[in-house]
């Protein structure tokens, strides 16, 4: 990574911090990364995921018991959790591009950490169960939060480079993972061919893998990766949904293949057609409520062009014949998070501004901004429970009930890219190298 990259990031992130501390009240915030959980009866702990906070301020995403002291104006302390151990790996101190930017102090043990921490004029970010009596400061104040939370959607050329760089990784398992499903793979091959290419084990996944074949595609969030293999004379679709890391920013690509060549092969293509055109409506000014309506007006012509409804996209939409068909919001705020934070937020201050009646699964209320980063993910679904419920009301009649049953056994599909929005044109960090370029 470049270090002049990283410096700017420093310099916006400081002036960020100070601006939002001063108005805030506070002259220090100590922030904790976390540490790890004991599952229930057992001496092993949960998977460690650090506090995003944390994160926000060092590139540093698998070291517990490790602290950020951020003092308006001074440089930042880094306590680095660094103990003797024999039962464990313990990480080296740090040197890497980002180091000099932070006092580093090493710690042997987790209470080390008080000597370094003071509760004067300061406010705590982070999971403080384990930290009852030490100098902390104001407890995870809301307001503060809520203006680092609005601050996060902006992101600096250098967050930006690690977004690019966590979908470079993603697309090589991408491309991996349709191989293994073109040569008959399980679901579970499929996804040790995914992690293998991206270099990257299931624990530092942003998420968990959706594997998905056949009707499996039907199941928004898939996990169970079946160890069984298809005769590829049953082999239907692949709907592959699987980001990357890259120093604790994520990737979230989702891909869908068909193993033959026919209508719900047609189907795809057009949906990737359709998903590109949603691509280009994210524009700056836009609430990002109407583009997730311009979607199901584009879902609506695609049931209408493939013979699914009887009636236009227009009358679709506005009796909410799409809604069973396309369930959830069209993208999320990317970033430190998969689902990145503030989506439905009012302002810097907090609030909510909730996603339309009509749409309750949309995760972004706001509106579209320069610089901000946006999944775009449009799907077309047959999915037993909601198809049951349609069967069941008035706009059944509305339905060639014939076609949903030819479509029902390819599961459903979605594309899935991560855009940057530029106000002279957006940045699509899924198609540089694509498996679909």
């Amino acid at each position: 990574m470049d270090k002049n990259l990283y410096a700017e990031h420093m310099a916006t992130l400081c002036h960020r911090y100070d601006t939002i501390l001063e108005a805030c009240g506070f002259e220090t915030l100590n922030v904790f990364s976390g540490a790890p959980r004991l599952q229930f009866l057992d001496d092993n702990p949960y998977p460690f995921k650090p506090n995003p906070h944390f994160k926000a301020l060092v590139p540093i995403t698998d070291n517990p018991h490790s602290w950020v002291i951020y003092q308006r104006g001074r440089k930042p302390k880094l306590l680095f959790y660094r103990p003797v151990d024999f039962w464990h790996f313990v990480p080296p101190a740090p040197q890497a591009f980002w180091s000099g930017f932070y006092d580093i102090e090493l710690l042997g043990k987790p209470a080390d950490a008080k000597a370094f921490l003071r509760a004067d004029n300061a406010a705590f970010i982070g999971e403080g169960d384990s930290l009852q009596g030490w100098p902390l400061g104001s407890d995870n104040p809301a307001l503060l939060i809520n203006r680092l939370h609005w601050a996060r959607a902006y992101k600096t050329p250098y967050e930006i480079t690690c977004l690019r760089e966590a979908n470079r990784i993603a697309l090589a398992g991408h491309r991996a993972a349709e191989q293994a499903f073109r040569s008959g793979a399980s679901e579970f091959e499929i996804n040790q061919a995914y992690l293998g290419a991206a270099g990257q084990g299931e624990h530092r996944m942003p998420y968990g893998n959706i594997v998905a074949l056949n009707a499996h595609a039907a199941i928004l969030h898939y996990n169970h990766l079946s160890t069984e293999c298809l005769p590829k004379s049953e082999l239907r679709t692949f709907l592959i949904d699987a980001g990357a890391d890259c120093n604790g920013y994520c990737s979230d690509i989702t891909r869908t293949y068909t193993y033959a060549d026919n209508a719900f092969a047609q189907l795809v293509t057009a949906m990737e057609e359709k998903q590109l055109e949603l691509v280009d409506g994210l524009k700056p000014g836009l609430p990002y409520p109407a583009l997730h309506a311009q979607c199901h007006l584009k879902v609506g012509e695609l049931l209408a062009r493939f013979g699914v409804i009887k009636t236009s996209a227009e009358g679709a939409v506005e009796s909410g014949l799409t809604r069973p068909f396309m369930p959830h919001g069209l993208g999320h705020f990317l970033g430190l998070q998969v689902h990145d934070v503030g989506g439905h937020q009012s302002g810097p201050d907090g609030g909510t501004t909730p996603p339309p009646a009509e749409y309750p699964f949309l995760r972004t209320s706001r509106t579209i901004e320069e610089d901000q980063v946006f999944t775009i993910e449009p799907g077309l679904y047959f999915i037993d429970s909601l198809l049951e419920e349609l069967k069941a009301s008035p706009l059944a009649t509305e339905v060639h009930w014939e076609k949903v049953e030819d479509f029902r056994p390819y599961g459903g599909v979605r594309i899935e890219d991560n855009i940057v929005v530029r106000a002279a044109g957006n940045e699509n960090l899924s198609r540089e190298g694509s498996v679909r370029s």
